[in-house]
């Protein structure tokens, strides 16, 4: 939210000529602040200048007090759109006689703390050039403005100037030179503006690399490539895509088996808005988000009378759709004329493709042919994903659009870097009161994605010029990314998994403790060296309790049970029965196992070998989805929880009961006991209730579970993160339990609430043992909630 500007005090006299300095921070480059200073101090008759610095914009503006006066608050109101600023700062100075109004030469000088604007979709007037024959810019894929295009995908160094971009090999033509020096024109200091005769051009390959084709030809070329079933690698805004006809079945069952994605749904791309309506439901939020500059996907619900191939996104009553948020993707859609995959390019989990050369070799076993072009992408940036919750947008995967805009803290800390969790990666870095977070970096189970995984944390140090005081890693010995902050010769701040994602929650909401936060995921390293996920916490000014926690099960086979939801069942069931569930005659439908393959895991869990224990609600989740018979094998993660959501839809009932067990404030807290559910599962299965029936109550049980538990704990506020929360159902659902109860809940809007938003509570924990006397971030292995940075090396 901006600030508003400080109050001025009116000088005496008949409006004396002064001088006025003021100092900007915020998201004030690359999106034409300078030129609407130049404009509005014009039309004010005031002199002076305007530039950018590595930490915003400074300007001087001379006239009467009054202009100034005015000027002063039309700055504040009339911003450009995508402006943020952050702080305003006037000083009243004496004149010094300036002649007519410039804009100077950026200065490099001073600490970096400027804001990164992220990469905007084209906006309608470039979109109006492209296809408006007679325009210079007539079917330019590369044509922005001062108000779109790329910006953090070009972005080599701060302050934000075409010398600081890749776009420094293209010298401008001039009429390209013209516009960028017009105060007038929109494309006046747009840094990667260009035209087709000094700009980026398009090439079209083979497999191989073999150029093919150039300019429109090989824009025609590889529209005809997609029409005839082929799959097409497009070079677009920050990384490649791998495009397909998403009506076409083979290709994208092929595309499917080259690229290693069984049944994970794949992002889709629409021609316009226009064509989204016929296939989904599309409310006024979700169309905005669709068209807005972000241009995330958005997860739509399908209207159930689309003609996509039943491949594209089996099984799922949900599509991730997006638009043409470039210019080349505009043109391509054109062509086309109907939705295609647009999925990332890249193999399975690895990092996507940014350098046509390095696509070629990566994806030269997936694609048929290369869209290229040599405009250098800086840092790969894959597109966001949002979903619409309560009438709020929901990030679930915050790249394109989002990344790198900060979260502001209530106060300045030291430079802290939060290296996040091992799945669905993103890093943090706290810059005074800033904390700026890093687009998505993925899972880090590949050599290339702990490479990405570096580069992103040394580009974001490049770019703000900062060597962290600290860095804060997750309290799990065996993440990539803790061993990454083990090897920085920092002191080194471990954080407990779980009070990473409520502090996450909680800079976001702008909250301070107390409260309680309910962290609900898959997998989390615990204070008891047992793996935590269904967490309720009391957060403190300075600390934190574990206040209640899902009954613990063992998950035999351990991680083999994130892969298969049946030994999830297979543990939680036999910490219900014990071995009795083994002479069971519906074992095998229960279970998902044969008595063969059982036999193994029977004695595994009865003498405790290769079987930890767990609270985990993503673990429950699957278990009761195999348990019903949803899903016995995940081909991705969350699969299994993703049908039990699915499985809702029109279900009824009020909801299943868990039982609490102790009293708040003991040792161990409170234990939720699931044994009761479980039991009544069984017995509505026995019956044949219906299977929507079965999945709605589970979810109405979890959230008026949230609803007891935060009663039993007398805290009105109540923070709602961790994986589990992507559930639509379940977050609904608990919201409104809460508000219902007269609660107040609060949830992740921007920042997402899966493990790409740890990294920002990591940085928060830090933040709060600089902050307070002693601080809240738990040592490995211990259960107090207070530690003493350690240091690596």
């Amino acid at each position: 939210m901006a600030s508003t500007p400080n109050r001025v005090v009116r000088a005496p006299g008949a409006d004396p000529v002064q001088r006025m300095c003021i100092v900007v921070r915020g998201t004030v480059q690359g999106i034409g602040f300078r030129p609407f200073i130049y404009r509005l101090a014009r039309e004010l008759e005031l002199n002076g200048w305007v530039v950018n610095t590595p930490w915003g914009v400074l300007l001087e503006v001379e006239g009467g007090s009054r202009r100034l006066e005015v000027f002063l608050v039309r700055l504040h109101e009339e911003r450009p759109a995508r402006a943020s600023i952050q702080s305003l700062e006037p000083t009243w100075l004496e004149a010094v006689g300036y002649d007519g109004f410039e804009i100077r030469r950026s200065t490099g000088a001073g600490r970096r703390s400027a804001v990164i604007p992220p990469d905007i979709a084209t906006c309608a007037d470039c979109l109006a050039d492209v296809f408006e024959p007679g325009n210079r810019r007539w079917l330019y894929p590369f044509t922005n403005c001062a108000h779109c295009g790329p910006r953090y995908s070009i972005i080599e160094a701060l302050p934000y100037d075409r010398p600081n971009t890749t776009m420094k090999r293209f010298t401008l033509c001039p009429g390209c030179r013209a516009e960028y020096d017009d105060p007038l024109n929109r494309r006046f200091h747009a840094q990667p503006t260009a035209c087709p005769d000094c700009g980026p051009r398009l090439e079209l390959w083979d497999a191989t690399g073999r150029p093919l084709a150039t300019r429109s030809a090989a824009l025609r070329r590889g529209v005809a490539a997609v029409l005839a079933g082929g799959i097409l690698a497009v070079k677009g805004l920050g990384g490649f895509h791998l495009l397909v006809d998403a009506r076409n079945v083979a290709a994208v069952g092929r595309l499917r088996r080259l690229k290693y994605r069984e049944e994970k749904p794949f992002a889709l791309m629409y021609p316009h808005a226009g064509r989204v309506a016929a296939h989904c439901e599309l409310s006024t939020l979700e169309e905005r988000l669709l068209c807005s500059p972000e241009a995330p996907i958005v997860l739509l619900k399908r209207n159930g009378r689309d003609d996509l191939a039943f491949n594209a996104a089996p099984e799922n009553p949900f599509l991730g759709i997006m638009l043409p948020y470039t210019p080349l993707h505009h043109l391509l859609m054109r062509g086309v004329d109907r939705p295609v995959v647009a999925t990332s390019g890249n193999v399975a989990e690895e990092p996507i493709c940014t350098d046509e050369r390095q696509a070629v070799t990566r994806l030269g076993g997936i694609a048929d042919l290369f869209l290229v072009h040599d405009r250098p992408i800086r840092r790969h940036v894959d597109d966001s994903i949002v979903r619409v919750v309560e009438g709020r947008e929901l990030v679930l995967r915050r790249a394109r659009g989002y990344a790198p805009l900060p979260v502001r803290l209530h106060a300045a800390v030291p430079s802290i870097l939060g290296v996040g969790a091992h799945l669905k990666n993103a890093v943090a870095l706290s810059i005074g009161r800033d904390v700026f977070v890093s687009q998505h970096v993925g899972d880090l189970g590949t050599v290339e994605a702990d490479t990405a995984f570096r580069r992103v944390i040394d580009d974001l140090q490049q770019l703000h010029a900062v060597t962290p005081d600290v860095v804060a890693c997750d309290a799990h010995p065996d993440y990539r990314s803790t061993r990454y902050a083990d090897r920085s010769r920092r002191p080194v701040l471990p954080v407990q998994h779980h009070y990473a994602h409520v502090l996450s929650c909680m800079a976001e909401n702008r909250l301070a403790g107390p409260l309680l936060g309910v962290a609900w995921d898959g997998t989390g390293f615990g204070l008891d060296g047992t793996v935590w996920g269904g967490e309720f916490l009391r957060i403190s000014e300075d600390s934190f309790e574990r206040a209640a926690h899902l009954r613990p099960f063992p998950l035999p086979g351990g991680e083999a049970a994130v892969r298969e939801p049946r030994r999830s069942a297979l543990g939680l069931l036999f910490e219900l029965l014990g071995e009795e569930l083994f002479d069971r005659p519906d074992f095998t439908r229960l279970c998902g196992l044969t008595r063969a393959e059982a036999s193994v895991l029977r004695t595994a869990l009865v003498r405790g070998l290769n079987a930890p224990r767990t609270s985990s609600m993503g673990r429950l989740f699957d278990a009761v989805s195999a348990i019903v018979g949803l899903r016995h094998h995940c081909r991705f993660e969350g699969q299994a929880a993703m049908d039990l959501e699915f499985a809702v839809r029109n279900g009824v009932g009020a909801g299943y009961e868990f039982t609490l067990v102790g009293e708040p404030g003991t040792p161990g807290g409170v234990v939720v006991d699931w044994r009761p559910l479980i039991l009544r599962v069984l017995e509505d299965q026995r019956r044949c209730l219906p299977l929507g029936d079965i999945a709605a109550r589970f979810h109405n049980a979890l959230a008026r579970l949230v609803v007891r538990v935060a009663r039993l704990l007398g805290e009105d506020r109540v923070v709602l993160a961790g994986g589990c929360f992507q559930n639509v159902q379940l977050l609904r659902r608990a919201i409104r339990a809460l508000r219902e109860a007269g609660f107040r809940p609060y949830w992740h809007q921007r920042i997402p609430p899966n493990d790409g938003g740890i990294a920002l509570g990591q940085v928060v924990a830090a933040a709060r043992s600089f902050m307070e006397p002693a601080s809240p971030i738990p040592p490995r292995g211990t259960p107090g909630g207070r530690h003493v940075p350690r240091h690596s090396g």
